[in-house]
């Protein structure tokens, strides 16, 4: 098993930006350091908590800084950029890490997203996703002119074009025929799950959803080669997790359930966005659960891993054997009102945990 980070990020909305920003770019430099395989991020334009703006400019702060780890975005929100915009971004950053790119995409998430961009009907939104990844890979894969119309986008170049010059061609990707794409998942037996199997996607399945959903999202991705006539390869499944590994079990308890702690902003945060979006299905144990029962308390006791080496280790071991066989574990970043306690959780989990997970967890994690 591989380790990596998955993060938001999501950061009380009282603290200071630039501080937030360069705690997130050490926990992924910390990362690399601890042999976290890859690390992803995530994009978001009207939120203060969630404060990265361009997981591209973001995750490019710290290429240099950086060795092995490969550098994922958590998601493009695909509907709310024009293609050839991220074609062009996309490509150029995959140049600059040496092919260090992980293409994570998506619909988008965020209901002031949505309004600000005017992507308020959820029925469009996964459409205009499959066509820009589509007009994106149809950039990537032919040199100008360029006339790719779709329902949504008309890209066009074929007048301005001066092939001695280079004028109208546009940035390749440094990895062919291109990086990898991936695409997150949280709805229980969700569509994206069966897009991706599809497509030949990396499956991630999100953390803020119970054992349940995700045991779903590889029993749909499953099917759905099985039906194309391949085998579906559970290496490749993405699983993010909230975790916390600390000294003392009392420790962790002590922390995880503080009313006033990261958590509870964490999962309050989440379900008054879920809430508003009538998507508190998400956070269900149970179809059948009323809405009144679903609560940050509920959430933290099914969503958060936490305890010593040991008692994690032992958490994950059962957690692996409720949702089946996955290939990397993503921990998820969370703010670091104590950074050196969230330090010594990432240490732990590289050096205590991961590696003692048994099939394919024998060693430590490497990039």
């Amino acid at each position: 098993m591989q380790l990596g980070l998955f993060s938001m990020p999501l950061h009380h909305p009282d603290r200071d930006y630039l501080t937030v920003l360069k705690e997130d770019q050490e926990a992924v430099i910390l990362g690399d350091e601890l042999g976290f395989a890859e690390a992803w991020i995530g994009e978001h334009f009207s939120t203060a908590p969630e404060g990265i703006t361009s997981p591209f400019v973001f995750l490019a702060s710290v290429i240099e800084r950086t060795r092995n780890i490969r550098l994922g975005t958590g998601v493009i929100n695909l509907p709310q950029q024009h293609p050839a915009i991220v074609a062009g971004l996309a490509a150029m950053f995959d140049q600059l890490s040496e092919g260090r790119l992980m293409f994570g995409i998506g619909p988008g998430g965020l209901p002031s997203d949505f309004e600000l961009f005017k992507r308020t009907d959820a029925a469009e939104r996964p459409k205009m996703m499959a066509e820009s990844i589509d007009m994106i890979l149809k950039i990537w894969g032919q040199d100008p002119p360029y006339e790719i119309k779709g329902d949504y986008w008309d890209i066009t170049l074929k007048d301005a074009v001066w092939p001695a010059l280079g004028v109208g061609r546009m940035a390749k990707p440094y990895q062919k025929p291109h990086p990898p794409i991936a695409a997150s998942i949280m709805s229980p037996f969700s569509s994206s799950a069966r897009r991706a199997a599809e497509r030949g996607w990396i499956p991630i399945s999100a953390n803020f959803i119970p054992a349940g959903n995700v045991a779903s999202h590889w029993q749909v991705y499953a099917e759905t080669c099985a039906r194309a006539g391949r085998p579906a390869d559970p290496s490749i499944w993405r699983v993010a997790r909230s975790i916390l590994v600390t000294d003392s079990d009392a420790r962790a308890e002590d922390y995880v359930n503080d009313p006033d702690g990261v958590f509870h902003f964490y999962f309050t945060y989440l379900l008054t966005l879920l809430k508003a979006g009538g998507a508190l299905a998400l956070f269900k144990t149970d179809p059948e659960m009323p809405d009144e029962a679903v609560t940050v308390e509920g959430a933290i006791a099914e969503m958060v891993i936490a305890g010593t080496p040991e008692t994690v280790l032992d958490k994950l071991t059962a957690f692996r054997a409720a949702v089946g066989d996955f290939g990397t574990l993503l921990m998820t970043g969370h703010d670091w009102d104590d950074a050196d306690l969230w330090r010594r959780s990432m240490a732990l989990l590289a050096t205590e945990v991961v590696p003692r997970m048994g099939d394919g967890g024998a060693g430590r994690a490497t990039a």
